[in-house]
């Protein structure tokens, strides 16, 4: 029986992960099949598909393995200050001005940084308390915990019975997720969802009046927007990805494979022929890695590639890119 794996930071290696890498390195390869008691071997590039034969994973030397965990840390750390320095820069002249209006009034100011969930938490409720009209959310990533939507469901049913209209706008990867579907289930009122491949970061929008974004990586940190120009253009940013997203709730619309390549596949051969790792098409397209891999599997078997690089050329050759999603 296979135990539940407990997601963990590549420092933090479990007890099976350890045990499983240890008896690669000894033995030089161990059976895919083994790798479902510690997946995260795959996800930190510890183990990697035997290219002679897919049933077997072949270790990664420690050597190699230690650099480019270091690297990726390092790399994640660098990002975070580059963002940080640019959300700096894009808002230091706004609240430049917002500073010299908030001088010659005492209207409340413009732009209101969050800090701490407790607070940013607090100004949604109330946002959301007062919102008469319409709710506007992004929701990236592969789906949303259940305890998330429990907490949120009766929230979002005294807005619908308030007469406002919700739009939620998720990945494609939520389409099949059972907590999201029974959520919406729930809900009584003028609520719907559709998805996209690529959504931007999470967005809350309220009757065009004040917007949320997130300031940092981690969310704890948050901008409530009540600049009329900066709320109106994320609501304009939001109804043109909606016309170009795919219903999901309450009417879905199936995605439909072409030549045996589905949507999702489509979306992944666009990515890899930017040459992004595995890992990164499984952050833009909000799933893990293990599913990235899979759905390129599939692809590379579809189109009869034998290797990465044919993989690409294939996908060129294919003109699966040119056909309609």
């Amino acid at each position: 029986m296979n135990r539940e794996h407990t997601p963990h930071r590549a420092e933090e290696l479990c007890a099976a992960g350890s045990a499983l890498y240890t008896r690669a390195l000894s033995e030089g390869r161990v059976q895919s099949e083994a790798a479902r008691q510690a997946p995260c071997l795959v996800d930190f590039g510890l183990l990697h598909p035997d290219l002679d034969d897919m049933r077997w994973l072949r270790p990664t030397a420690p050597k190699v393995a230690l650099p480019r965990l270091l690297r990726t840390i390092e790399d994640r750390i660098a990002d975070q200050r580059r963002r940080e320095e640019e959300l700096t820069a894009t808002f230091e002249p706004l609240m430049a001005l917002d500073a010299e209006f908030s001088a010659a009034s005492d209207e409340a100011p413009t732009i209101t940084v969050l800090d701490g969930l407790e607070r940013i938490n607090s100004a949604i409720d109330r946002a959301m308390s007062e919102a008469r009209e319409e709710f506007l959310a992004i929701q990236p990533g592969g789906t949303r915990p259940p305890e998330a939507l429990a907490e949120a469901l009766p929230r979002d049913q005294d807005l619908l019975s308030r007469g406002c209209r919700m739009r939620t706008l998720y990945q494609h990867t939520t389409r099949h997720s059972l907590p999201v579907l029974g959520y919406f289930e729930q809900l009584e009122g003028d609520a719907e969802a559709r998805t996209l491949d690529e959504v931007t970061d999470r967005l809350f929008v309220f009757d065009r009046t004040v917007a949320f974004i997130p300031a940092c990586k981690d969310r704890t940190l948050a901008l409530e927007l009540r600049h009329p120009a900066l709320v109106e253009y994320f609501a304009t940013t939001f109804w043109r990805l909606w016309r170009l997203a795919t219903p999901m709730w309450p009417q879905a619309a199936p995605q439909l494979s072409e030549n045996g390549v589905t949507a999702r596949q489509r979306a992944i051969a666009s990515l890899l022929i930017e040459g992004l790792t595995d890992a990164e098409i499984a952050t833009r397209l909000g799933m893990n890695v293990r599913t990235a891999r899979v759905h390129i599997a599939k692809l590379a078997a579809t189109l009869g590639s034998g290797s990465r690089a044919q993989l690409g050329f294939l996908i060129g050759q294919s003109g699966i890119l040119s056909q309609n999603s």
